[in-house]
């Protein structure tokens, strides 16, 4: 099964881990960081996607879905775009179905397409940079979304994306500074210190990113993407019963399982090959 926990930024772990985190980690990891930037620019123009756009009978959202049920929603969601490519709102959402089911250059050129189509669109330069961002292309990105602001009337979610962009190109220092900037423009809302907490967890922070998650996942307004991360960040300190009871809090129980088995087993291989390099260094030099 597929862990479904929306993983964070780059380097969640300490420089130990980090060390020892194999290609599949990377992978999960920079599709974290995907979902870090979705929740920055979540609204800007868009109604929050879930299965109740293209189904009568359930309202789940994407985040909560199982991969079956994902691929099936984007699928779904490709009919409708093939029908109306240039509606500003099914594209958008289109796109965001395809990077969270895992094809950002797909996901990236729906969005090109639309940016052409509408250059001067704020939503669009905003949804654009996301995709931009979710291909590696962080420069570009990054002038998307400030080319989507407007200075005298700032945008906290472009702010927040903003932010979210420069702490992907290690500026760490800048990136917080903007993380603050939105919420004295949104206080307490939860995306920002959610991805506030995940700056830390760029350096390796624990402490620190759990207290701005647990801030954000008490706020009202908190979707599941942050509870989720909070049992991520929690289960990354070693206490796996307590993040599987907040993981189970919003996925099924199979998933939350599953996400706890996964970094059980990421923290015990990183332990065993601490414990491989202790002992070689431990060895005694041979001619």
């Amino acid at each position: 099964m597929a862990v479904q926990w929306l993983r964070l930024l780059e380097d969640p772990v300490p420089m130990s881990i980090k060390r020892m985190m194999n290609a599949r980690g990377k992978q999960l990891i920079t599709t974290a960081f995907t979902m870090a930037l979705a929740a920055s620019v979540a609204g800007c123009g868009t109604s929050k996607l879930t299965t109740g756009s293209i189904s009568r009978t359930s309202g789940k959202p994407l985040e909560t879905m199982s991969a079956g049920e994902l691929h099936n929603a984007t699928i779904a969601l490709g009919q409708s775009y093939a029908k109306n490519p240039n509606d500003k709102r099914i594209a958008t959402n289109y796109a965001a179905a395809l990077q969270m089911d895992g094809d950002a250059d797909q996901s990236l050129a729906v969005m090109r397409k639309l940016a052409i189509a509408l250059p001067k669109d704020r939503d669009v330069l905003a949804a654009y940079g996301k995709a931009l961002a979710a291909n590696g292309q962080f420069e570009p990105a990054l002038d998307a979304v400030r080319r989507a602001q407007t200075p005298e009337y700032p945008d906290w979610k472009l702010v927040s994306a903003e932010a979210a962009i420069l702490d992907q190109l290690g500026q760490k220092d800048e990136a917080r500074k903007n993380y603050r900037k939105a919420l004295d423009l949104k206080p307490n809302e939860p995306s920002i210190l959610s991805n506030l907490g995940m700056s830390y967890l760029l350096e390796g922070d624990l402490r620190t990113a759990e207290t701005y998650m647990r801030s954000a996942a008490q706020q009202p307004n908190a979707d599941s993407r942050v509870r989720q991360n909070l049992a991520l960040i929690v289960g990354l300190q070693g206490r796996f019963d307590e993040a599987e009871k907040i993981a189970s809090q919003e996925l099924s129980a199979e998933q939350a399982q599953a996400n706890v088995a996964y970094l059980r087993q990421m923290l015990a291989q990183q332990n065993a090959w601490s414990q491989l390099k202790d002992q070689d260094k431990a060895k005694p030099a041979t001619n």
